[in-house]
Protein backbone atom coordinates (compact mmCIF):
# COMPACT_ATOMS: atom_id res chain seq x y z
CA UNK A 1 0.00 0.00 0.00
CA UNK A 2 1.20 3.47 -1.16
CA UNK A 3 2.71 5.47 2.34
CA UNK A 4 2.68 9.13 2.91
CA UNK A 5 6.61 9.01 2.35
CA UNK A 6 5.87 7.73 -0.97
CA UNK A 7 3.58 10.46 -1.91
CA UNK A 8 6.35 13.28 -0.29
CA UNK A 9 9.32 11.69 -2.50
CA UNK A 10 6.93 11.62 -5.48
CA UNK A 11 5.80 15.16 -4.70
CA UNK A 12 10.00 16.41 -4.09
CA UNK A 13 10.39 14.82 -7.19
CA UNK A 14 7.93 16.91 -9.11
CA UNK A 15 8.50 20.12 -7.26
CA UNK A 16 11.97 19.49 -5.24
CA UNK A 17 11.81 21.58 -2.07
CA UNK A 18 15.49 22.56 -2.90
CA UNK A 19 13.64 25.20 -4.91
CA UNK A 20 12.00 26.75 -2.85
CA UNK A 21 12.70 30.08 -1.35
CA UNK A 22 14.78 30.83 1.67
CA UNK A 23 11.78 31.86 3.68
CA UNK A 24 9.52 29.37 2.05
CA UNK A 25 8.44 25.97 4.32
CA UNK A 26 7.85 23.05 1.86
CA UNK A 27 7.83 19.68 1.97
CA UNK A 28 5.92 17.54 4.61
CA UNK A 29 4.79 19.47 7.70
CA UNK A 30 2.50 17.15 9.23
CA UNK A 31 3.05 13.45 9.24
CA UNK A 32 4.12 9.76 9.52
CA UNK A 33 6.30 8.66 6.70
CA UNK A 34 5.08 5.23 7.27
CA UNK A 35 1.54 5.53 7.65
CA UNK A 36 -0.87 4.22 5.01
CA UNK A 37 -2.58 6.39 2.28
CA UNK A 38 -5.67 5.20 0.22
CA UNK A 39 -7.08 9.10 -0.02
CA UNK A 40 -5.50 11.94 -1.09
CA UNK A 41 -7.20 15.46 -1.25
CA UNK A 42 -5.38 18.50 -3.36
CA UNK A 43 -5.99 22.15 -2.12
CA UNK A 44 -5.02 25.43 -2.04
CA UNK A 45 -4.75 26.72 1.57
CA UNK A 46 -6.10 24.37 4.65
CA UNK A 47 -8.61 25.31 6.14
CA UNK A 48 -11.79 24.27 8.40
CA UNK A 49 -13.72 23.49 5.67
CA UNK A 50 -11.42 21.21 3.71
CA UNK A 51 -10.37 19.66 6.95
CA UNK A 52 -14.24 18.86 7.17
CA UNK A 53 -14.18 17.37 3.17
CA UNK A 54 -10.95 15.52 4.14
CA UNK A 55 -12.94 14.09 7.18
CA UNK A 56 -15.57 12.96 5.02
CA UNK A 57 -13.82 11.44 1.96
CA UNK A 58 -11.43 9.69 4.67
CA UNK A 59 -8.54 11.34 3.25
CA UNK A 60 -5.47 10.60 5.21
CA UNK A 61 -2.87 13.27 3.80
CA UNK A 62 -3.81 16.76 2.19
CA UNK A 63 -1.70 18.21 0.12
CA UNK A 64 -1.99 22.23 0.24
CA UNK A 65 -0.37 24.61 -2.31
CA UNK A 66 0.23 27.36 0.52
CA UNK A 67 2.24 26.18 3.52
CA UNK A 68 -0.35 25.45 6.41
CA UNK A 69 2.68 26.36 8.66
CA UNK A 70 4.58 29.07 7.69
CA UNK A 71 5.75 31.21 10.46
CA UNK A 72 7.25 29.67 13.40
CA UNK A 73 4.68 28.16 16.14
CA UNK A 74 5.52 28.27 19.62
CA UNK A 75 2.64 26.08 20.89
CA UNK A 76 0.06 23.93 18.97
CA UNK A 77 -2.86 24.00 20.86
CA UNK A 78 -6.45 23.97 20.00
CA UNK A 79 -7.50 27.21 21.07
CA UNK A 80 -5.35 29.26 19.21
CA UNK A 81 -5.82 30.69 15.47
CA UNK A 82 -2.24 29.98 14.51
CA UNK A 83 -2.04 26.27 15.10
CA UNK A 84 -5.89 25.31 15.50
CA UNK A 85 -5.81 23.60 12.42
CA UNK A 86 -2.38 22.03 12.84
CA UNK A 87 -3.77 20.32 16.22
CA UNK A 88 -6.76 19.45 14.62
CA UNK A 89 -5.31 17.69 11.74
CA UNK A 90 -2.97 16.10 13.76
CA UNK A 91 -5.47 14.79 16.25
CA UNK A 92 -7.21 13.37 13.12
CA UNK A 93 -4.00 11.58 12.24
CA UNK A 94 -4.09 13.57 8.57
CA UNK A 95 -0.74 14.50 6.74
CA UNK A 96 0.21 18.01 5.37
CA UNK A 97 1.94 18.38 2.78
CA UNK A 98 2.75 22.04 0.50
CA UNK A 99 4.64 22.91 -2.90
CA UNK A 100 4.44 26.28 -2.68
CA UNK A 101 7.94 28.39 -4.35
CA UNK A 102 8.82 25.03 -5.15
CA UNK A 103 6.42 24.46 -7.31
CA UNK A 104 6.80 28.18 -8.52
CA UNK A 105 9.78 27.82 -9.26
CA UNK A 106 10.47 24.54 -11.19
CA UNK A 107 9.61 24.05 -14.94
CA UNK A 108 6.69 23.38 -15.44
CA UNK A 109 5.09 24.71 -13.06
CA UNK A 110 2.61 27.40 -11.20
CA UNK A 111 2.88 30.28 -14.12
CA UNK A 112 3.42 27.64 -16.84
CA UNK A 113 0.13 26.22 -15.98
CA UNK A 114 -1.69 29.18 -16.07
CA UNK A 115 0.31 30.08 -19.51
CA UNK A 116 -0.58 27.16 -21.20
CA UNK A 117 -4.62 27.25 -20.14
CA UNK A 118 -4.01 30.66 -21.63
CA UNK A 119 -2.35 29.33 -24.94
CA UNK A 120 0.46 31.07 -24.22
CA UNK A 121 4.10 29.89 -25.16
CA UNK A 122 6.05 30.06 -22.85
CA UNK A 123 10.20 31.69 -23.40
CA UNK A 124 11.38 31.73 -19.87
CA UNK A 125 11.47 32.49 -16.37
CA UNK A 126 10.70 36.47 -15.97
CA UNK A 127 13.58 36.11 -13.12
CA UNK A 128 15.83 33.26 -13.76
CA UNK A 129 16.72 31.92 -10.28
CA UNK A 130 20.28 32.22 -9.33
CA UNK A 131 23.16 29.70 -8.70
CA UNK A 132 22.87 27.71 -5.92
CA UNK A 133 25.99 29.85 -4.93
CA UNK A 134 27.49 26.04 -4.11
CA UNK A 135 31.44 25.57 -3.49
CA UNK A 136 34.51 23.28 -2.93
CA UNK A 137 36.78 23.23 -0.42
CA UNK A 138 39.97 20.85 -1.31
CA UNK A 139 42.58 20.31 1.38
CA UNK A 140 45.32 17.96 1.79
CA UNK A 141 45.88 16.06 5.25
CA UNK A 142 47.64 13.15 6.64
CA UNK A 143 45.69 9.64 6.42
CA UNK A 144 45.55 9.52 9.98
CA UNK A 145 43.76 12.79 10.88
CA UNK A 146 41.54 12.54 7.93
CA UNK A 147 38.17 11.57 9.37
CA UNK A 148 38.84 13.91 12.40
CA UNK A 149 39.07 17.06 10.06
CA UNK A 150 36.10 15.70 7.73
CA UNK A 151 34.25 15.27 10.68
CA UNK A 152 35.22 19.31 11.90
CA UNK A 153 34.47 20.71 8.12
CA UNK A 154 30.81 18.74 8.32
CA UNK A 155 30.01 19.88 11.86
CA UNK A 156 30.60 23.72 10.99
CA UNK A 157 28.71 22.69 7.83
CA UNK A 158 29.97 21.55 5.21
CA UNK A 159 29.03 18.10 2.83
CA UNK A 160 25.88 18.64 2.80
CA UNK A 161 23.90 16.95 -0.33
CA UNK A 162 20.37 17.43 -0.68
CA UNK A 163 19.19 14.74 2.04
CA UNK A 164 22.92 13.13 3.13
CA UNK A 165 25.56 15.06 5.11
CA UNK A 166 29.20 14.31 6.06
CA UNK A 167 29.71 13.55 1.88
CA UNK A 168 33.45 14.03 1.01
CA UNK A 169 35.70 12.13 -1.70
CA UNK A 170 39.41 11.37 -0.67
CA UNK A 171 42.26 9.90 -2.58
CA UNK A 172 45.26 9.31 -1.71
CA UNK A 173 48.90 10.46 -2.79
CA UNK A 174 52.29 11.86 -1.34
CA UNK A 175 52.71 15.46 0.27
CA UNK A 176 55.85 17.12 -0.46
CA UNK A 177 56.95 20.06 1.70
CA UNK A 178 60.36 21.34 2.91
CA UNK A 179 60.12 23.08 6.44
CA UNK A 180 62.24 26.90 6.23
CA UNK A 181 64.36 27.97 9.43
CA UNK A 182 61.53 28.69 11.90
CA UNK A 183 59.11 26.68 11.06
CA UNK A 184 57.85 23.80 13.73
CA UNK A 185 56.24 21.23 11.08
CA UNK A 186 54.30 18.77 12.63
CA UNK A 187 55.60 15.97 10.81
CA UNK A 188 59.51 15.70 10.21
CA UNK A 189 62.19 18.18 10.46
CA UNK A 190 62.50 21.54 9.18
CA UNK A 191 65.21 21.85 6.22
CA UNK A 192 64.82 18.67 5.25
CA UNK A 193 62.32 17.46 2.17
CA UNK A 194 59.30 15.36 3.73
CA UNK A 195 57.44 13.10 2.14
CA UNK A 196 54.22 12.47 3.46
CA UNK A 197 51.44 9.75 2.72
CA UNK A 198 47.80 12.27 2.62
CA UNK A 199 44.72 12.56 1.30
CA UNK A 200 42.85 14.78 -1.14
CA UNK A 201 39.94 15.51 1.02
CA UNK A 202 37.08 17.36 -0.97
CA UNK A 203 33.75 18.55 0.41
CA UNK A 204 30.88 20.92 -0.70
CA UNK A 205 29.94 23.88 1.21
CA UNK A 206 27.83 26.97 0.70
CA UNK A 207 28.94 30.37 0.46
CA UNK A 208 26.96 31.49 3.68
CA UNK A 209 29.00 28.40 5.43
CA UNK A 210 32.13 29.13 4.73
CA UNK A 211 34.11 31.00 6.47
CA UNK A 212 32.84 28.81 9.34
CA UNK A 213 34.00 25.64 7.40
CA UNK A 214 37.52 27.04 6.42
CA UNK A 215 37.85 28.24 10.65
CA UNK A 216 37.13 24.36 11.47
CA UNK A 217 39.67 22.84 9.03
CA UNK A 218 42.15 25.21 10.35
CA UNK A 219 41.63 24.08 13.67
CA UNK A 220 41.15 20.59 12.94
CA UNK A 221 43.87 20.29 10.70
CA UNK A 222 47.76 19.01 12.25
CA UNK A 223 49.42 21.15 9.95
CA UNK A 224 51.29 24.32 10.65
CA UNK A 225 50.07 26.23 7.64
CA UNK A 226 47.54 24.66 6.33
CA UNK A 227 46.85 24.47 2.49
CA UNK A 228 43.68 24.51 0.96
CA UNK A 229 41.85 25.71 -2.04
CA UNK A 230 38.22 26.56 -2.39
CA UNK A 231 36.53 26.31 -6.11
CA UNK A 232 33.05 27.69 -7.29
CA UNK A 233 30.77 24.48 -8.64
CA UNK A 234 29.20 25.08 -11.89
CA UNK A 235 25.48 26.17 -11.39
CA UNK A 236 23.36 22.81 -12.05
CA UNK A 237 19.73 24.38 -12.33
CA UNK A 238 18.41 24.37 -15.75
CA UNK A 239 17.94 27.79 -17.36
CA UNK A 240 14.03 27.16 -17.16
CA UNK A 241 14.28 27.21 -13.20
CA UNK A 242 12.52 30.34 -11.84
CA UNK A 243 9.97 32.79 -10.89
CA UNK A 244 7.40 33.89 -13.18
CA UNK A 245 7.31 33.28 -16.91
CA UNK A 246 7.38 35.50 -19.81
CA UNK A 247 5.23 34.03 -23.01
CA UNK A 248 4.04 35.39 -25.92
CA UNK A 249 0.50 34.95 -27.62
CA UNK A 250 0.80 33.38 -31.37
CA UNK A 251 -1.19 36.77 -32.61
CA UNK A 252 -1.18 40.21 -30.59
CA UNK A 253 -4.62 40.61 -28.67
CA UNK A 254 -5.92 43.94 -27.02
CA UNK A 255 -5.73 43.80 -23.79
CA UNK A 256 -9.49 43.90 -22.72
CA UNK A 257 -9.55 40.39 -24.77
CA UNK A 258 -6.87 38.86 -22.47
CA UNK A 259 -8.44 39.99 -19.33
CA UNK A 260 -11.81 38.55 -20.35
CA UNK A 261 -9.72 34.99 -21.39
CA UNK A 262 -7.89 35.50 -17.92
CA UNK A 263 -11.04 35.94 -15.93
CA UNK A 264 -12.56 32.73 -17.96
CA UNK A 265 -9.49 30.65 -17.26
CA UNK A 266 -8.87 31.78 -13.56
CA UNK A 267 -12.92 32.08 -12.82
CA UNK A 268 -11.66 35.45 -11.01
CA UNK A 269 -14.36 37.26 -9.00
CA UNK A 270 -13.02 40.46 -9.13
CA UNK A 271 -10.56 40.82 -12.00
CA UNK A 272 -8.51 44.34 -11.97
CA UNK A 273 -6.50 45.90 -15.12
CA UNK A 274 -4.16 48.74 -15.13
CA UNK A 275 -3.96 50.05 -18.99
CA UNK A 276 -5.57 51.00 -22.13
CA UNK A 277 -7.94 48.47 -22.67
CA UNK A 278 -7.88 49.08 -26.66
CA UNK A 279 -4.01 48.07 -26.09
CA UNK A 280 -2.28 45.43 -27.96
CA UNK A 281 -0.55 43.31 -25.94
CA UNK A 282 1.39 40.15 -27.61
CA UNK A 283 4.61 39.51 -24.91
CA UNK A 284 2.82 38.86 -21.31
CA UNK A 285 4.93 38.16 -17.68
CA UNK A 286 2.95 35.80 -15.60
CA UNK A 287 3.13 35.32 -12.21
CA UNK A 288 0.75 32.85 -10.16
CA UNK A 289 0.10 34.43 -6.83
CA UNK A 290 1.16 37.67 -5.53
CA UNK A 291 3.70 38.84 -8.11
CA UNK A 292 3.29 42.52 -7.91
CA UNK A 293 7.05 43.13 -6.59
CA UNK A 294 7.80 41.48 -10.33
CA UNK A 295 6.35 44.81 -12.08
CA UNK A 296 10.17 46.32 -12.58
CA UNK A 297 10.70 42.73 -13.99
CA UNK A 298 7.93 42.53 -16.37
CA UNK A 299 8.87 45.89 -17.81
CA UNK A 300 12.64 44.84 -18.47
CA UNK A 301 11.86 41.92 -20.05
CA UNK A 302 9.68 43.63 -22.83
CA UNK A 303 6.41 42.78 -21.33
CA UNK A 304 3.29 44.52 -22.71
CA UNK A 305 1.56 43.09 -19.53
CA UNK A 306 2.01 41.23 -16.31
CA UNK A 307 -0.66 38.99 -15.10
CA UNK A 308 -0.23 38.60 -11.57
CA UNK A 309 -2.87 38.41 -8.31
CA UNK A 310 -2.63 41.65 -4.89
CA UNK A 311 -1.60 44.41 -7.46
CA UNK A 312 -1.87 47.23 -4.71
CA UNK A 313 -2.42 51.13 -5.88
CA UNK A 314 1.50 52.17 -5.75
CA UNK A 315 2.38 48.93 -7.77
CA UNK A 316 -0.34 50.04 -10.29
CA UNK A 317 1.63 53.54 -10.06
CA UNK A 318 4.53 52.27 -11.05
CA UNK A 319 3.56 49.93 -13.86
CA UNK A 320 1.99 53.04 -15.56
CA UNK A 321 4.45 54.62 -15.18
CA UNK A 322 6.99 51.37 -16.88
CA UNK A 323 4.28 51.69 -19.75
CA UNK A 324 3.63 47.76 -18.46
CA UNK A 325 0.29 47.07 -18.55
CA UNK A 326 -1.20 44.89 -15.49
CA UNK A 327 -4.24 42.21 -14.97
CA UNK A 328 -5.29 41.28 -11.61
CA UNK A 329 -7.34 37.97 -11.75
CA UNK A 330 -6.47 37.86 -7.54
CA UNK A 331 -4.06 35.86 -5.70
CA UNK A 332 -6.42 32.28 -5.53
CA UNK A 333 -7.36 32.52 -9.06
CA UNK A 334 -4.12 32.98 -10.23
CA UNK A 335 -2.64 29.57 -8.80
CA UNK A 336 -5.92 27.67 -8.75
CA UNK A 337 -4.95 25.65 -11.47
CA UNK A 338 -2.10 24.52 -9.04
CA UNK A 339 -5.14 22.38 -7.24
CA UNK A 340 -6.10 20.07 -10.29
CA UNK A 341 -2.55 19.97 -11.62
CA UNK A 342 -1.28 18.23 -8.54
CA UNK A 343 -4.24 15.67 -7.99
CA UNK A 344 -3.42 15.05 -12.20
CA UNK A 345 0.38 14.45 -11.44
CA UNK A 346 -0.96 12.11 -8.00
CA UNK A 347 -3.31 10.22 -9.97
CA UNK A 348 -0.49 9.38 -12.57
CA UNK A 349 2.47 8.43 -10.22
CA UNK A 350 -0.28 6.39 -8.00
CA UNK A 351 -3.01 4.42 -10.34
CA UNK A 352 -4.49 3.13 -6.81
CA UNK A 353 -4.40 5.67 -4.95
CA UNK A 354 -7.92 7.93 -4.52
CA UNK A 355 -7.09 11.85 -5.52
CA UNK A 356 -9.53 14.21 -5.16
CA UNK A 357 -9.61 18.31 -5.72
CA UNK A 358 -11.26 20.10 -3.36
CA UNK A 359 -14.62 21.75 -3.91
CA UNK A 360 -14.63 23.63 -1.02
CA UNK A 361 -11.22 25.70 -1.34
CA UNK A 362 -11.89 28.96 -3.00
CA UNK A 363 -11.63 32.58 -3.33
CA UNK A 364 -11.97 34.42 0.20
CA UNK A 365 -13.30 37.23 -1.12
CA UNK A 366 -17.18 37.14 -1.52
CA UNK A 367 -19.05 37.91 -4.41
CA UNK A 368 -21.83 40.41 -4.92
CA UNK A 369 -24.99 38.62 -4.57
CA UNK A 370 -26.29 37.88 -7.89
CA UNK A 371 -23.01 38.56 -9.66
Amino acid sequence: MTTVGEVSSALARWAPPRLAESWDNVGLLLGDPGQPVRHVLTTLDLTDAVLDEAAALAAEMVVAFHPPIFSPLARVVADEPASRLIWRAASERRSLYATHTALDNVSPGTSDFLAEALGLTVRGPLVPRPAAGALKVVTFVPTASTDAVAAAMASAGAGRIGDYAECSFRVAGTGAFRGLDGARPAVGTAGRLERVAEDRLEMVVSRADLAAVTAALRVAHPYEEVAYDVYATEPAEPASIGMGRVAELAEPVTLSELAERVTRVTQAAHPRVVGDWRRPVRRVAIVGGSGASFVAHAAQAGADVLVTGDVKHHDALLAARLGLALVDPGHFASERLVIGRTAAFLSSEFPDLMVTETSVDGEPFARRPGG
